[in-house]
């Protein structure tokens, strides 16, 4: 299931290769282009992921201070670090997935370089056990195209077992000794795995065990170190913009030994996997030097526009409170008059129920008495008649 999986995932990246090994007769420079067109491809979501890491390292004073504060309750420490990101809008893990892109990518080239008729012309097993039988008919050795036992060929459900790097020793040897075999099978290529003086299905450790003076030798030998190296710049831009946290401390570790890792795999396998790696860590150095540059401008600006911002709203809110503060005093005397009012009023109403309470009629008046209770008082009211 897996290896049906992984054949349809090399399909896309087998015509890529294919198509620029066609337009440029160069398996190496074919090599190059198809790691500058997939860079292209992921240019986008690299961007995308360049930005957001570069946010999270402006970050890294805020996030250091949240660990500190923070030190011996991780439960909280995690909820303030994850309510900061989703304030400025990053996610922690965004930079870090794409620095695996270049791994799957690999392996799929390596089933591509190293089952070159299966993966890279895209023919069946039977086309290959056709190639097997036909160079074994014509009495070349299938040593170290096929697998052996006491000088007996391996066969497993009708097919021959092949070396790890057989297939490539099979397409050698068609090529060189009988390419009119190939020419009469449907959709063969005569593969030319030499690029820049170099073989590119050779085995950079094999120069090394075997090694001599020359070009072929010191160029193989050469790239795993190239490679080696163009990862340390790669890993040195990048770690440039990494904030420096707890959550990527450990994938700075893990980029620290990239480089001997590309220089262990470029030893190992054929020397077109090197050639990509260096190509691919030339292309992302270059790439991440520039969106730097770019995006720290940008974010600049954005930082500055934001500080703007805030400076023009507390501007305007001082200026509301000093408008309000205006209001508030200029209403001040109309509020002291109104009260005023209220007071006149409430003892206008007092003096006149003090004057109610000690006013009289004439009617009630008796000689010198303001006041007399009853009716008014008449000398004859009970006069004798």
């Amino acid at each position: 299931m897996f290896s049906t999986i992984g054949y349809f995932i090399c399909i896309p990246f087998a015509w890529l290769v294919r198509l620029f090994y066609n337009l440029t007769g160069s398996y190496g420079m074919a090599i190059i282009l198809f790691t500058l067109v997939l860079k292209l491809i992921t240019l986008p979501f690299q961007m995308k992921s360049k930005k957001s890491m570069m946010r999270m390292s402006r970050m890294s004073g805020r996030l250091q201070e949240i660990q500190k504060k923070y030190a011996k309750n991780q439960a909280k420490q995690a909820e303030e670090m994850q309510k900061l990101y989703a304030e400025e809008g990053v996610s922690p893990m965004s930079g870090c997935l794409w620095s695996f892109l270049p791994l799957p990518i690999l392996l799929a080239l390596y089933s591509i370089i190293r089952q070159p008729i299966t993966h890279f012309m895209m023919l069946s097993r039977e086309v290959v056990q056709q190639m097997v039988d036909a160079v074994s008919n014509a009495g070349f050795s299938l040593e170290g195209i096929a697998q052996m036992k006491d000088g007996v060929v391996q066969v497993e459900n009708g097919f021959t077992k092949l070396m790890p790097y057989g297939q490539i020793n099979l397409v050698t040897t068609v090529v060189q000794e009988m390419p009119e075999v190939g020419e009469s099978v449907p959709g063969w290529i005569n593969m030319n795995y030499n690029s820049f003086g170099l073989d590119m299905a050779a085995n950079p450790w094999t120069m090394v065990k075997d090694f001599s003076l020359t070009w072929a030798a010191i160029g193989l030998i050469l790239i795993p170190i190239l490679s080696g190296l163009s990862q340390v710049l790669l890993t040195k831009i990048t770690m440039q913009h990494q904030p420096q946290t707890d959550a990527t401390a450990s994938t700075n570790r893990m980029m620290m030994m990239m480089p001997l890792f590309s220089v262990y795999i470029a030893f190992s396998m054929p020397a077109a996997l090197g050639l990509y790696w260096i190509a691919q860590s030339g292309f992302s150095a270059v790439q991440e030097f520039v969106m730097g540059k770019f995006f720290n401008k940008r974010l600049e600006e954005e930082e500055n526009a934001r500080y703007e911002a805030r400076q023009a709203e507390r501007k305007r809110k001082m200026e509301e409170a000093k408008v309000l503060q205006e209001q508030q005093r200029q209403q001040a005397p109309q509020k002291q008059t109104l009260k005023e009012k209220q007071q006149a009023a409430r003892d206008a109403k007092a003096a006149k129920a003090a004057k109610a309470s000690s006013s009289t009629t004439e009617a009630g008046r008796v000689g010198d008495r303001p006041y007399a209770k009853g009716r008014a008082y008449k000398p004859d009211r009970y006069d004798e008649t």
